[in-house]
C-alpha cells in the first residue's frame, strides 16, 4: 500500500493512501495514539486561533486534538456524540453526511451542555476538513445552543477545503487521483 508523506507541526508523518472510491483516494490522518502529534498539533492550532470559552468537535476522531487544546487553554471541551447514552437528557440532534462514512449520521448534544455554551464563544475543531459537512452540522448545533462560533480549525483542510478562507488550518492535505 502506498503511503505519503508530510509535516505536520514540524512532525514528519507517513499517511496510509486509502481508496474512497475507484477515482479517488484519500491519506489516511489518524491522530489516535499519536500523542507527540496531538501535543504539537494543537499547541501549533491554537497560536492560530482566535480565544474561546470552550472547543466543540464531533465524535470521534477529533476528540484528542479537543481533549489536547482544552488542556493546553484550560478550558473546557464538548464533544458531539454519535448516539444518545443514557445520562443524556433534552438532547439536540443535527444530521451529517461525512466523506469517510457511507450513510447520513446523526450528532448529539446533551441538554446541559447546550445550556453551558449558551452566549459562549466557542471554537469548532476537528482533525481534517474535507466537505465541510461535519463543521456545518457543528455550527448547527452552535446555532440551536445559542452560543457564539468564533472559528473553526483543524490539522488538515483537505482538497479544496485548503482553498477556503472561513477555515484555520496547519496544513494542506491534497486527494489523490487516479
Amino acid at each position: 500500500m502506498s503511503h505519503y508523506k508530510m509535516n505536520i507541526a514540524g512532525l514528519e508523518r507517513s499517511l496510509k493512501l486509502c481508496p474512497l472510491n475507484d477515482k479517488i483516494d484519500i491519506a489516511a490522518f489518524v491522530m489516535f495514539s499519536d500523542v507527540e502529534l496531538t501535543v504539537a498539533a494543537a499547541a501549533e492550532l491554537i497560536k492560530k486561533c482566535p480565544p474561546c470559552d470552550v472547543i466543540l468537535t464531533a465524535e470521534s476522531k477529533g476528540i484528542p486534538l479537543a481533549y489536547e487544546m482544552a488542556r493546553q487553554l484550560g478550558i473546557t471541551y464538548v464533544v458531539a456524540r454519535k448516539s444518545v447514552k443514557l445520562y443524556m437528557s433534552d438532547v439536540i440532534s443535527v444530521d451529517v453526511k461525512s466523506i469517510t462514512t457511507d450513510k447520513v449520521q446523526t450528532l448529539y448534544l446533551d441538554g446541559e451542555k447546550v445550556n453551558m455554551m449558551k452566549g459562549k464563544r466557542v471554537l469548532i475543531v476537528d482533525d481534517v476538513i474535507s466537505t465541510g459537512e461535519s463543521l456545518n452540522a457543528l455550527c448547527a448545533l452552535l446555532s440551536e445552543c445559542g452560543a457564539k462560533e468564533v472559528g473553526c480549525a483543524a490539522v488538515l483542510a483537505e482538497g479544496d477545503a485548503a482553498k477556503r478562507d472561513d477555515i484555520i488550518f496547519l496544513e494542506e492535505l491534497p486527494l489523490f487521483f487516479k
